[in-house]
């Protein structure tokens, strides 16, 4: 299995890159931004054409309030740099993987997303992200769309290391209890593309588009920050957990609109490859982790 991981520096990229480095059936090709520009069409040909590889597409533009300003960043590394992966994987015949997100959505729907469910995009992140979406499903026949939500891991930057390091500078914190998710950890994303991608190696058939991927149980983000924090005082990571008051979405104003409903159903990719929703609260099992 030979795999090209963009964006290897991100939360996801990093767990693929350490998971995949230590497979003994993989030969990976981990390249940042530095490695290769995937805004750039012609570096992103001559590295696809030498290495003969599937694509797991971990770059994005994940600011979601600095997107509203940088709009054309965001379109080109959301939306160009993954038509030009999807291009050169169909020139060779290979799969593409590309990670999408719950910000394709309005948000507002009683009940978990399916794959089926309309698009609505509220903000310039979602937007570029959608449109990403759409030229990778145009341009690759072979391509597997992964939205997923709510990412955390001990890489980069996270909910569960703000909260970790607010923790020990604050005595109160007010969290969002408005918005429901699933929290998803880095490292269960990692194993679910890579569960896919050694399917998709052994099998002829696969049902290629759009799987929704992310943890269970759903939550708000007040109800994320205090089992963080139970976590924490548990493992004695912090000596006392901060007095907690939920607010609404309202009394937090941001220049990006947020999803009041980022429930993803993850029914359909249980079914087709058996992969089963992120374990978040075991992912928390070892929170020292993510105060680095």
């Amino acid at each position: 299995m030979r795999v090209l991981i963009t964006g290897c520096n991100g939360q996801v990229g990093c767990s693929l890159s350490e998971k995949l480095a230590n497979d003994a059936n993989a030969t990976v090709l981990a390249l940042d931004r530095g490695g290769l520009d995937i805004t750039n069409q012609e570096a992103v040909n001559v590295v696809v054409a030498e290495f003969q590889p599937n694509i797991i597409n971990a770059a994005a533009h994940t600011a979601v309030d600095s997107a509203e300003e940088e709009v054309e960043l965001s379109y080109a590394i959301n939306h160009v740099g993954p038509r030009y992966l999807a291009q050169a994987a169909q020139d060779i015949g290979a799969v593409i993987f590309h990670i999408s997100t719950d910000y394709v959505f309005e948000g507002n729907k009683d009940g978990e997303y399916n794959e089926s469910d309309t698009t609505n995009p509220q903000g310039v992140y979602g937007e570029s992200k959608l449109a990403g979406e759409v030229a990778v499903a145009q341009v690759c026949d072979k391509h597997i769309i992964l939205r997923t939500a709510w990412v955390f891991g001990e890489n980069g930057n996270n909910f569960v290391k703000t909260m970790l390091r607010l923790g020990v500078t604050r005595d109160a914190l007010n969290i969002v209890g408005d918005q429901f998710g699933g929290p998803t950890y880095a490292g269960d994303i990692a194993n679910a593309l890579i569960k896919i991608a050694k399917k998709i190696e052994k099998e002829d058939v696969i049902e290629y588009g759009v799987y929704h991927f992310s943890g269970l149980p759903h939550v708000s983000w007040y109800e994320f920050a205090e089992t963080i924090f139970d976590m924490a005082l548990v493992q004695g990571v912090i000596k006392k957990k901060p007095l907690m008051s939920s607010i609404t979405t309202e009394q937090f104003p941001t220049p990006a609109k947020r999803p009041s409903n980022s429930r993803l159903s993850t029914e359909k990719i249980f079914n087709a490859f058996s992969v089963d929703a992120s374990d978040w609260k075991t992912a928390l099992n070892n929170i020292q982790a993510y105060t680095g």
